[in-house]
């Protein structure tokens, strides 16, 4: 619960998760400690005077708090449901996507490549691939479909070059093992894949990579191919869904959450009540808003990656919002990473680009933590970070970013944060007490529709 003021309304509150105790020290010290407890107290009593939830006697009710995003919803629900494609833009000849395939279409795929390359050989044109190009200036931002995407430029890769041939045995030897999983139908990590031919690969990362070039190749998209990596997204809340034949019901599943499966295509049937998707950056703040059951107070579906995005998640969540068609909001750090995270989400990865089609989950909202609200929520200047040079350079190079160019109160916050020199964690709320961020900070937000 968010911290309140003494019975006798003779002194500030001690913000929950600090030291109520005196500790000696100077008059000074004394002093400067009071001031900055009464600024800690009017931080909290401001943002719950605004607060109409209905609880510990406030006036309003949680249908207040939600009618924004009550309207928000409607309004994601009128949205075209088809996005748009290449081809629906006749850009098929310059750009290149992949798709979904079954097993037996990518085996039989990866069967003519190879009936392809024994017919090279065998007319003297030597042994290789004709792999799609995937520099950094290969990889674009299309505006028309908001979203990076991969230009349609090939190199011949050689085995009788010395700089590829490695490569190309590699790359023959995965998909080798890659037709040999979908014949059986059933998917392996890629630790599984590496461990397989380790005298090869010697390296993880080597076997790894060629895993997006055999996509593109054969034109699937990497999970088309049944090699997936490790579980690590979390989901929590108002959802069910099927998965392989189980029934999941993601409210039944502790304060650790269901893990985000790494196979999508077994995932089926979402069903849920939710009013908006809560996607989360970090591990900590999705445990406290699971613990706190914040979902059964404001009905929502919370999806972690713990961090950077990983595939799994970033097909989970473009999945969820193309079949319940629910907005999606997103609470981060207020730094230039948190907001990085939300365009890998949004517009997809350069390294992905390829697959950006079925990666990406368009229209997320910028809930928090976002640089305005540390003045806003009173945030103390010891919760604050001084942004270091790397941190400013890459929100310059944010700055400068197609996606936060379009949206004119993105641009604002990152000015806001480069000005400052001043970046800040999701945990900073905690400094109001551990429950500030589910009871005061998040309820306040979607009542006042504070999202650009």
């Amino acid at each position: 619960m968010p911290p309140k003021r003494p019975a006798s309304g003779k002194g500030p509150a001690v913000p929950a998760g600090g030291d109520g105790g005196g500790g000696g020290g100077s008059s000074k010290g004394a002093g400067s400690s009071k001031r900055g407890a009464r600024d800690d107290d009017a931080g909290v009593n401001d943002a719950i005077k605004k607060l109409r939830d209905g609880k510990d006697g406030r006036g309003g009710s949680v249908d207040e708090v939600l009618r924004k995003v009550h309207a928000l919803e409607a309004a994601v629900k009128s949205q075209p449901e088809v996005r748009k494609t290449l081809a629906a833009l006749n850009l098929t000849e310059a750009y290149r996507e992949v798709e979904d395939m079954p097993g037996r279409e990518v085996a039989a795929a990866i069967e003519q490549v190879m009936v392809a390359v024994a017919k090279n050989i065998l007319d003297g044109e030597g042994f290789g691939y004709s792999l799609l190009s995937r520099g950094a200036t290969d990889q674009v931002y299309l505006e028309q479909l908001d979203r990076i995407v991969l230009k349609d430029k090939h190199t011949f890769t050689s085995f009788s070059n010395t700089g590829s041939v490695r490569k190309v045995a590699i790359l023959t030897r995965v998909m080798q093992l890659v037709h040999g999983v979908l014949a059986r139908g059933i998917h392996v990590t890629k630790r599984d894949l590496f461990y397989t031919d380790v005298k090869l690969f010697k390296d993880q990362k080597d076997s790894d990579a060629v895993l997006d070039d055999i996509s593109c190749l054969l034109g699937c998209t990497r999970n088309s191919l049944h090699v997936v990596a490790s579980e690590k997204g979390v989901v929590v809340g108002k959802l069910q869904y099927t998965e392989d034949g189980d029934e999941i019901d993601c409210t039944k599943m502790g304060i650790g959450g269901k893990a985000i499966p790494s196979n999508i295509d077994k995932v089926t049937n979402f069903r849920s009540d939710a009013k908006f998707v809560l996607l989360v950056e970090k591990d900590a703040a999705f445990m406290r808003l699971a613990e706190d059951r914040f979902y059964n107070r404001f009905p929502c579906i919370i999806i972690t990656a713990k961090g950077q995005p990983d595939v799994a998640t970033r097909l989970f969540l473009s999945k969820l919002k193309r079949d319940l068609r629910i907005p999606v909001l997103a609470l981060v750090d207020a730094d230039p990473y948190g907001l990085k995270i939300i365009s890998v989400y949004m517009q997809g990865s350069k390294n992905m680009a390829f697959d950006s089609a079925n990666l990406t989950t368009p229209d997320i909202k910028w809930l928090g933590v976002r640089p305005s609200d540390l003045d806003k929520f009173n945030i103390p200047e010891q919760c604050r970070l001084e942004m270091s040079q790397k941190d400013m350079e890459t929100g310059q190079h944010m700055l400068k970013e197609d996606f936060i160019q379009q949206n004119p109160e993105w641009v604002k916050e990152v000015e806001i944060m480069l000005k400052t020199k001043t970046k800040a964690e999701i945990q900073a709320l905690s400094s109001y007490g551990f429950q500030y961020l589910s009871e005061v900070y998040l309820p306040l937000k979607l009542q006042q529709g504070d999202w650009i």
